[in-house]
């Protein structure tokens, strides 16, 4: 069985891969592309899982990895208190935690919203944040 801990950004996002006993097998620094992540993967023969922390942008890579097979896991990014406290933050270092708290199954894990439901909740909270500025706006009229 095969690990990876995925600390995904915008453009790219940075894979640390583990064995069952945790000793790193690969670390890469991949572009968000599909024939890209897939290359990654099809590097190791086996079954394998991943995780990825929650972000306004998971949707996608969920996808494509369900689609191909590998199961992911979508980890509250909120309870990750390992890699906040963190003295070194960089990509390397948090795609590592992750994948080690994964490996060993202490991973709290997010709720993964079903596909009818995205764009659902993609507009609320578009409403949410523009309702925000709003407020901040007016408020910040009344001080003047």
């Amino acid at each position: 069985m095969f690990y990876t801990g995925i600390d995904q950004h915008k453009r790219t996002s940075y894979f640390t891969t583990v064995d069952s006993n945790g000793i790193i097998l690969k670390q890469a620094n991949v572009n968000n592309t599909n024939h890209d992540i897939l290359n990654y993967f099809n590097q190791f023969d086996g079954k394998h899982s991943a995780t990825v922390e929650s972000t306004g942008s998971w949707y996608w890579m969920s996808d494509l990895l369900e689609a191909n097979n590998i199961k992911l896991s979508l980890a509250h990014a909120k309870f990750i208190k390992a890699i906040a406290y963190a003295k070194v933050k960089t990509d390397k270092v948090d795609s590592h935690i992750l994948v080690q708290l994964f490996r060993m199954n202490f991973i709290p894990e997010s709720h993964k919203i079903d596909h009818d439901m995205r764009p659902l909740r993609d507009t609320l909270r578009a409403r949410l944040r523009l309702s925000q500025k709003r407020t901040s706006a007016l408020t910040l009229c009344t001080e003047c």
